[in-house]
């Protein structure tokens, strides 16, 4: 009987661990299905996410308000930032014509000096022209005032310490180092009375400093307040070259601020507080969209873990880096950047239109590339089409050969711009400086200018014609025949693999292969529940007691 009883024992044990064996098979299967739906309905569209669970696609619509919103906020600002730089270059034009003598717009070289008669009568015109500014402008312009006093228009020589030169007997003695004179004029002077010598040998420039100030009044008539503006002019007689041209320039740098006291008849500064509150909502809009889309981020990174977990378990492999990139999607990134260049952008903008900041510049570069992204983004929601998706999956294919074939392009590209530099320099405008350079060469990549950069170099020494010759030609036949066509051949086999596959229907990826066993479409209702099994249900062998 013991012996019979021990043997009904082991039966019954061998029967449990059957069943135990059953059940944990039952159950291993039923996870992997439920994770393989849970890896589909990840990767599935904002209208597919819908049919298979009810959910509004709400950042989807989110998007679409924030391209409408941001895109107006950026032709607001735009519009006001166009008025400004305007009034800036136009008040530039207006001081040229005012203290450079005989000025032209239509003046093709730089205005330049060439007796020293001319350089006395120069810097005294500009004198007069300051005292009597205000007989002579038709501008709203005005001294500027510190304390109650006018600030002093300045004349500042820079000129070497102790000099000796004489080219006939080809002899120098010379101080390097640099000394500096300053004498002052007010408004109330006479240029008579201002005398002043030169010495053009040691000169190396002469600098007249003066600040004027104004008003851009033409903001009104677009319902805006009009800024106070301070003008800080220098006009410099550059020396430095020592070759008989001294060259004349204007500078203006402008500091923009709230006027102190102003009254506008019949604003209420309505218009104000609306772009105030619509500048928040497009503030609020991004901070929503952005916490979204980082909690999606997150999700897909965690879910990235998982599968990499699950997939070493059940099949003892380790997940390729292109297929665990896959959970992180790059539009999201991409949004999530607009996201934080919109809202400081606009928060800059909300202290540019308080008249708290005035980083015009800043502000548009933040704006501008904010709506650059958020526009590039639409190109995700085409990929939710066929025709479109392949296009987009091209691009994403074939952007890191892309890569690297321009970073070895990029080393030929960089010979031939510090030869050109060096060699060619001295005797073409367009090869004078290595950002020049660049400029040129890759307008001659597509196509742009060849005969005038060809037509510049006719006149010159025979070596350097030649040499100018060997390397045009070398370049364009390099680059437009080569280079460009092997750039075209490599986005062109990476649309036809794209295309192969599609038309196939081949999985190119692990991940892909194991999503593409779940049959359950978004309308099937499998995919209502959350409720997930237990992670211990990874491994077949921790459910075993």
């Amino acid at each position: 009987r013991q012996q019979g009883g021990l043997w009904v024992t082991s039966c019954s044990v061998l029967v449990v661990h059957c069943r135990c064996a059953q059940v944990i098979e039952l159950f291993s299967l039923i996870y992997l299905e439920d994770f393989r739906r849970r890896l589909k309905y990840f990767f599935m569209n904002p209208c597919e996410k819908y049919r298979a669970r009810g959910r509004k696609p709400w950042k989807l619509m989110l998007q679409i308000l924030k391209i409408a919103i941001t895109t107006i906020q950026l032709v607001s600002f735009g519009l006001s930032n166009e008025m400004m730089v305007t009034f800036k270059d136009e008040n530039l034009v207006t001081f040229r014509h005012l203290f450079l003598k005989g000025f032209k717009d239509h003046r093709q070289e730089s205005y330049s000096l060439y007796t020293k008669a001319d350089v006395y009568d120069h810097i005294h015109y500009i004198i007069n022209t300051y005292i009597n500014l205000q007989n002579l402008t038709v501008a709203n312009l005005a001294y500027e005032r510190v304390d109650g006093e006018y600030t002093p228009l300045s004349v500042c020589r820079e000129f070497y310490r102790n000099s000796s030169i004489d080219p006939g007997t080809d002899t120098f003695d010379i101080d390097p180092h640099i000394d500096k004179g300053t004498k002052s004029v007010d408004n109330c002077s006479l240029a008579a009375h201002f005398n002043f010598s030169l010495d053009f040998k040691s000169l190396l420039s002469v600098n007249i400093y003066l600040t004027l100030k104004t008003i851009n009044l033409q903001t009104v008539r677009h319902h805006e307040l009009p800024d106070c503006y301070d003008f800080h002019i220098m006009i410099m007689f550059d020396n430095r070259a020592h070759s008989g041209k001294i060259k004349v320039y204007v500078e203006n740098d402008a500091r923009i601020y709230e006027c102190r006291d102003w009254n506008v008849e019949g604003a209420s500064g309505k218009n104000d507080y609306l772009l105030l509150w619509f500048d928040s909502v497009v503030i609020l809009a991004c901070l929503t969209s952005l916490i979204l889309c980082t909690r999606s981020v997150i999700n897909g990174i965690q879910l990235q873990f998982e599968f990499n977990i699950f997939f070493h378990a059940y099949y003892n492999k380790i997940v390729p880096w292109s297929d665990r990139m896959e959970f992180v999607n790059g539009w999201y990134i991409l949004i999530i950047v607009s996201d934080m260049l919109t809202i400081a952008g606009s928060a800059l903008k909300i202290g540019i239109q308080t008249k708290f900041l005035t980083n015009y510049d800043v502000c548009s570069i933040l704006l501008g590339t904010a709506t650059m992204l958020v526009w590039v983004g639409v190109i995700r929601y085409l990929g939710f089409f066929k025709k479109y998706n392949i296009l987009i999956l091209t691009l994403r294919a074939a952007l890191p050969n892309v890569i690297r074939f321009c970073c070895c392009a990029a080393m030929i590209y960089l010979g031939y711009c510090f030869c050109g530099w060096i060699v060619l320099g001295p005797y073409h405008d367009k090869f004078r400086t290595l950002d020049r350079v660049t400029e040129c060469l890759f307008s001659l990549i597509n196509g742009d200018d060849m005969y005038a950069t060809f037509l510049n170099l006719r006149d010159k020494s025979y070596m350097v014609w030649l040499f100018s010759r060997l390397y045009l030609y070398s370049f364009i036949s390099l680059f437009i025949y080569m280079v460009l066509s092997l750039f075209i051949a490599l986005i062109t086999d990476t649309y036809e693999t794209i295309k192969h596959h599609q038309q196939d229907k081949v999985p190119v990826s692990q991940l892909q292969a194991f999503i593409a066993e779940c049959r359950d479409q978004p309308e099937s209702g499998r995919y209502q529940t959350d409720e997930e099994l237990t992670s211990c249900c990874l491994s077949p062998r921790c459910c075993l007691p």
